[in-house]
């Protein structure tokens, strides 16, 4: 056993994942109560039967908004109601919850998340606007920052959404780098909520023409500051993930190179952050002009995430359909391995249909390497059949009729 397998063993021996999960009002489940084992556990079912919503569930123990990236209303159940011939609407509850008992190396917490409504004052238009936002306690305290999830639960995903992850704009890819650098970055969540709402605000004054340049350079510097915090962090992420495949390189999957391209990361290659940030600064106030060219804007709003076949040196956008899954497949066993021994405990894998594009041989592989790493790792599938080298060692479970049948 080399030093990486050791080291990963040792981690591991420590079971870390979902031993009880509990929905309320969450998609199509009114209410769903399940234990399940620090194993690999595959659950089947149907198309539509809501095989998804439960890993999307288990993605809301960790920061941002699911491994479906959804509004928080549109995640409650929604409860047809026939009003006529051929008519119907829909009724639903005021939210939605999610509750688990999560183990992290033996110990045992309780993460609980829900939404709640709220106001906020629209001083323009004098009156109050509400809006639902989440909130998120373990065991029972209240959490500032949903950042500070990623000390109790960690998860990694693929969906059958990111088969196309390579060929479409930029944001996706985006979102998948940020979604890897939170698991090492607590703050990184944070820094980009931050952002995006600095960005927002910023373009609404530009667009309904209040150019307050006291309010703008304070927004602007501000968006400065935390955009160079956030290249950093990819950045170092992008670092760190080569560093690891290239030392570890998988035996079936195959090696990616992973690059940025974007002019703030460019600029952090030859200059200290504090002249990227006054540069970076300058940028945007000669920007206020052109804000709705949108395409034509930089900042790290606009950079994009490159993979690479390395053996190949192909771009991933020009492989084939299953290189592309292949090339994701090793990202993600890489970030994996690479996460815990960052952390210390082991991330729950959460695997949409994962086998869509992979070939039987890539496929045992898979399945064979998340035995290997002991760790728990929840898989969908139609054909459960396909899944039966693991079943001395996984969870089977069945959703029929909007519950589970385990066996």
């Amino acid at each position: 056993m080399n030093n990486l397998a050791e080291n990963l063993a040792n981690l591991t021996k420590l079971k870390s994942g979902v031993e009880r999960l509990t929905l309320t009002d969450f998609r199509n489940y009114a209410s769903l109560r399940l234990k399940t084992e620090i194993a690999p556990i595959v659950v089947y079912g149907e198309n539509g039967s809501g095989k998804t919503n439960i890993l999307e569930a288990i993605s809301f123990l960790t920061p941002g908004r699911g491994l479906r990236g959804a509004r928080l209303a549109d995640i409650k159940r929604f409860i047809p109601q026939i009003t006529g011939k051929n008519e119907y609407s829909f009724i639903s509850p005021l939210n939605w919850a999610v509750a688990a008992d999560v183990i992290k190396n033996d110990e045992i917490y309780t993460i609980a998340t829900a939404v709640e409504k709220s106001a906020k004052d629209d001083c323009e238009n004098e009156e109050f606007r509400s809006f639902e936002r989440r909130i998120v306690k373990v065991d029972n305290t209240k959490l500032a920052s949903q950042g500070d999830l990623g000390k109790y639960f960690s998860a990694t995903w693929l969906t059958p959404q990111m088969d196309r992850l390579f060929r479409g704009g930029s944001q996706p890819r985006r979102s998948f780098l940020d979604r890897l650098v939170y698991a090492f970055d607590m703050e990184h969540a944070k820094r980009t909520a931050t952002f995006e709402h600095l960005y927002r605000e910023r373009f609404r004054l530009l667009k309904e023409g209040k150019n307050d340049n006291h309010w703008l350079d304070s927004i602007e510097e501000n968006m400065a500051t935390t955009g160079v915090a956030i290249a950093a962090a990819r950045r170092e992420q992008i670092a760190r993930l080569n560093a690891f495949i290239e030392n570890e390189p998988d035996d079936v999957f195959p090696s990616v190179r992973l690059e940025l391209d974007g002019k703030i990361e460019k600029l952090l290659d030859n200059k200290p952050a504090v002249l990227v940030e006054d540069e970076y600064k300058n940028m945007l106030s000669k920007q206020r002009n052109f804000i709705l060219d949108y395409e034509n804007l930089e900042g790290v709003n606009r950079s994009d995430f490159k993979v690479y076949y390395r053996k190949k040196g192909m771009p991933a956008d020009l492989c084939s359909t299953g290189e592309q899954k292949s090339l994701l497949v090793s990202i993600i066993l890489a970030q994996t391995k690479c996460q815990t021994l960052h952390q210390g405990f082991a991330p729950v894998m959460l695997l949409d249909e994962v086998t869509a594009h992979l070939d039987d041989v890539k496929r045992e592989a898979l399945l064979e390497k998340i035995s290997d790493l002991n760790i728990q790792a929840w898989i969908t599938t139609t054909n459960p059949e396909l899944f039966d080298s693991l079943r001395n060692d996984a969870q089977f479970l069945e959703v029929r009729n909007n519950t589970i049948i385990s066996f």
